[in-house]
């Protein structure tokens, strides 16, 4: 198992690939992709039993769902990091024929990705049906789905949060990107979603908060939360984290969620990250 210094690590570099990838189509969105970095290494570093030899029915193992497919550079940046294949590839972001398009897709057959995911709202109801599918066919393996905080705007989800804590799904583990911004704003001045942990716990979840920018508050975090309960309802996990963590001047602002840096932001941001696994 790696320590939390390896993963934090990892995720460092990760946030390096995601600039770069970014920078090199002039498209794409950095700002969500570096807050969640740290998120998906811990679940594929740790916490998920997966397998990059990848079959696509994902029987016997941890299933995950990226609903905000916007995000797909850290995505993909982390499925090469951890061996579905090579790292080289992520030089082809977005180009013209590319399997590593700006919103993840099935028929370019990448390893790792079950669903596409360029509309938002629908990764919950996926998710839900693969739980029950598990459940059925006595697979004893989570499924996980990450959203955007602002994309629980979408009436969608809340059938599905529904549907999941109906049917008892307690292989269900939510996570939603709680870092307050979407791309017109702030959720409050778009559209405020209220207390999120009231209204999770009022259709029957499991509600817990997580910090997602602290390796060891995380970890931390996710161990109790994935702790088997009893209770027969699905998880969420509320977490944490600030949009364009790792690079000061993205931190916080909704304008990189789906702005490219420039050269010299590209500069400026890739001396605030250590390349720790050699860039590709």
């Amino acid at each position: 198992m790696k320590s939390n210094a390896e993963l934090a690590s990892i995720a460092t570099q990760i946030r390096r690939d995601i600039i770069r990838m970014v920078h090199g189509c002039q498209s794409g969105h950095p700002g969500a992709s570096l807050g969640c970095a740290d998120l998906l290494v811990a679940l594929y570093g740790r916490f998920m039993k997966h397998n990059p030899s990848f079959n696509m029915s994902g029987k016997d193992e941890d299933v995950f769902f990226l609903s905000n497919g916007h995000i797909s550079p850290l995505w993909y940046a982390t499925l090469a990091r951890f061996g579905y294949f090579d790292v080289k590839e992520l030089a082809t972001f977005r180009r013209l024929n590319s399997r590593l398009q700006g919103h993840p897709t099935t028929h370019e057959g990448l390893p790792g990705v079950r669903i596409a995911s360029g509309s938002l709202g629908q990764g919950l109801s996926v998710g839900c049906g693969v739980a029950l599918g598990k459940r059925m066919s006595s697979d004893s393996k989570r499924v996980f789905v990450l959203t955007g905080d602002g994309e629980l705007q979408e009436g969608q989800n809340w059938e599905a949060i529904m549907f999941a804590a109906h049917y008892r799904l307690d292989n269900m583990v939510a996570i939603v990107d709680w870092n307050g911004q979407q791309i017109d704003g702030s959720n409050d001045n778009v559209m405020s979603l209220g207390d999120l942990e009231a209204k999770w716990s009022a259709f029957g979840w499991e509600t817990y908060r997580v910090e997602g920018n602290d390796m060891d508050k995380l970890t931390a975090g996710l161990e109790k939360a994935l702790e088997h309960s009893g209770k027969q309802k699905p998880k969420v996990i509320l977490l944490h984290t600030e949009m364009g963590y790792g690079v000061d001047f993205m931190m916080g602002s909704h304008k990189w969620h789906g702005s490219a840096p420039n050269d010299a932001q590209c500069t400026a941001a890739l001396a605030q990250l250590e390349e720790t696994l050699g860039d590709y």
